[in-house]
């Protein structure tokens, strides 16, 4: 009658990744792009080894895409340099990696590409720009306030 939990559960979590995304800096666009590609590949595995084929193929299809749609296509290839060029032929093995594990069933290949996607997330996680500012923050001397606790006080409150 009101349609099933399963629809209202899944549109609130749309809306809380569209909220993140709209909130979250570039760097953080990354950390989650990483992110949705290891849960695509997790669920790949699971439906490999449940022997669902459309599963899997979808899957790894998302993965494919986020690899390729998301993070090769935000290289800077030209600012990034001999790095981005690095990166670039390293997300396309991976993408050709999970189209032969899907295409010849190999969990190996899936949980390969997954350490890499690991490796980088690591990587890119390090040089956060966000906890680079909270470590300066951490790092800078307390502020020393003018209080006394003894000296005399003015009230800011108005008599009537």
């Amino acid at each position: 009658m009101f349609g099933s939990s399963h629809g209202g559960a899944n549109a609130y979590a749309k809306v809380g990744v569209e909220t993140g995304v709209v909130a979250a800096s570039p760097h953080k666009l990354i950390v989650m792009l990483f992110d949705g590609a290891l849960t695509a590949l997790a669920v790949a595995l699971q439906h490999m080894q449940t022997g669902s084929i459309a599963g899997k193929g979808q899957a790894i299809s998302k993965a494919i895409a986020i690899i390729d749609s998301g993070l090769r296509a935000s290289l800077n290839k030209e600012a990034g340099g001999e790095i981005a060029q690095s990166l670039d032929a390293l997300y396309e093995y991976m993408s050709t990696r999970l189209m032969t594990a899907n295409l010849e069933n190999r969990p190996e290949m899936i949980e390969e590409v997954q350490r890499l996607l690991k490796d980088l997330k690591g990587a890119w996680e390090a040089i956060d720009p966000a906890a680079a500012t909270s470590a300066q923050a951490l790092a800078a001397p307390p502020r020393v306030s003018a209080y006394d606790a003894f000296a005399p006080s003015t009230s800011t409150l108005v008599k009537a």
